[in-house]
């Protein structure tokens, strides 16, 4: 076997090995977030995996080339088949808790594919019979790290982008396809079961039937039936409801987004005053206001775009920038009257890096003196939670006190809002009690 095919073959390995975990990662967000405590374990257990897959392909003593083919067979369906969007959906739809479902996936899809590809380069290194051995694997090792860069680099900034993440599954199961027919040219039944393994990627991942797919998230518009709404349809992002519009006139949105217009615009009466938005939802919150200026910020780039074409039908009030939420408070030069903070990844997942008081401290940084933030919180409507508590807690310790709001007081998750206003600082507190009761003197200060 020529030195430049066996390179071949460990490029496509390291391509398709590390895109997979970056496809897996993507597959995650919408069930279980994005956070350290997902990603850490989802990274860590494929490196085990793969260090495994190592030691495994060190012990292959004969039939190199068979076993590898067999190998990038096996991985091809499982990539094409356990990576596709209505496999995963249906998986953790089915098993509950999503503790539960994660696990599988591990165990059944990502943890395979890591073993089974890791056995590539110990195993191919056998047949660079000229080389010295530090020689064969580092050579062999470069050309997988150098498919594995780009791999993660191609897929996720250029295949998700563009054609979607169920794209980037079938070029991840194809790949390994053909890497198995440049190992098996000769054997019909190797051909067949490509071609069929190919079909059937290529059908489940086609079948995925979403409005949009991005590297960031996966989007979907669809009728929703809501009380009291006229055609009300309804913006899923990661499989979470994030904004809602009907065609009454005037529209009715969301309940926390109908709360927040009556605070800018009735309450406050707000008029010719810059409102920042971070994340953008369905645009929504300026939809057919005409009175204030909006500036939209979200990390990812299409969200307008889709939400133009098939949310609200029209085009979205206000300018937009595709930026990281903190990052962009962490930088601006614009001073804004007020702001929504309404950052979530899924469900009730805010990225964790967007509950820290760090974050809301530049949040309150590019607040004008008197501005107003208003923060979309979904927790539990008791607020018992340590969650619900560390989150207001930290959130009072940057602006001082601010009001809370439980929208949903009936359910045990609600939209919660809570209103901060800059000219407020976090000050000490003190009980009032019977022997020393301060309440009078406090009022009258």
């Amino acid at each position: 076997m020529s030195t430049l095919l066996i390179y071949s073959i460990v490029f496509i390995e390291g391509f398709c090995s590390l895109g997979a975990e970056v496809i897996a990662l993507r597959r995650l967000v919408p069930h279980v977030g994005s956070s350290i405590v997902v990603t850490a374990p989802t990274i860590g257990f494929f490196l085990l995996a793969l260090a495994l897959g190592y030691a495994s392909g060190a012990k292959v003593s004969a039939s190199y080339l068979s076993v590898v083919a067999r190998n990038f067979l096996l991985s091809a369906a499982i990539a094409g088949v356990g990576l596709a969007g209505v496999t995963v959906d249906a998986l953790f739809a089915q098993l509950q808790p999503a503790t539960l479902a994660y696990m599988v996936f591990i165990a059944a899809v990502l943890c395979p594919l890591a073993w089974l590809l890791g056995q590539t380069v110990p195993i191919l290194t056998n047949l660079l019979k000229h080389a010295r051995t530090g020689e064969a694997s580092g050579m062999a090792l470069y050309w997988s790290t150098l498919g594995s860069f780009l791999g993660s680099i191609s897929l996720s900034l250029v295949v998700m982008q563009w054609m979607g993440v169920s794209a980037a599954v079938f070029v991840c199961s194809l790949g390994l396809v053909i890497g198995t027919l440049m190992l098996a040219r000769r054997s019909r039944k190797t051909i067949a079961l490509s071609v069929l393994i190919a079909t059937v990627a290529g059908v489940l991942n086609y079948q995925h039937v979403l409005t949009a797919d991005t590297a960031y998230a996966e989007y979907r518009v669809g009728a929703v039936d809501l009380p009291d709404q006229d055609n009300s349809r309804a913006f899923w992002i990661n499989q979470s409801m994030a904004s809602t519009i009907d065609d009454a006139q005037p529209p009715h949105y969301a309940v926390y987004i109908q709360h927040v217009r009556k605070i800018f615009l009735d309450d406050l009466g707000f008029k010719e005053k810059d409102i920042l938005v971070l994340g953008a939802g369905g645009f929504t919150l300026s939809h057919r206001e005409p009175l204030n200026h909006y500036t939209y910020v979200d990390i990812d780039p299409a969200i307008r775009a889709v939400a133009e074409a098939y949310f609200l039908r029209e085009p979205a009030r206000g300018a937009f920038i595709a930026d990281d939420a903190r990052r962009f408070v962490a930088t601006s030069d614009r001073r804004f009257d007020a702001m929504l903070v309404d950052v979530y990844s899924s469900h009730n997942a805010v990225p964790s890096h967007l509950v820290t008081r760090e974050f809301w401290s530049g949040t309150r940084r590019v607040l004008k003196p008197d501005g107003l933030m208003i923060a979309n919180l979904i927790l539990d409507s008791k607020l018992e939670s340590a969650y619900a508590r560390n989150v207001l807690a930290t959130i009072e310790n940057v602006f001082g006190r601010c009001a809370v709001e439980v929208l949903q007081k009936g359910q045990s998750l609600a939209n919660v809002e809570v209103s901060c206003f800059a000219s407020s600082l976090p000050r000490a507190t003190s009980v009032y009690v019977d022997e020393r009761n301060g309440a009078d003197f406090d009022r009258i200060r």
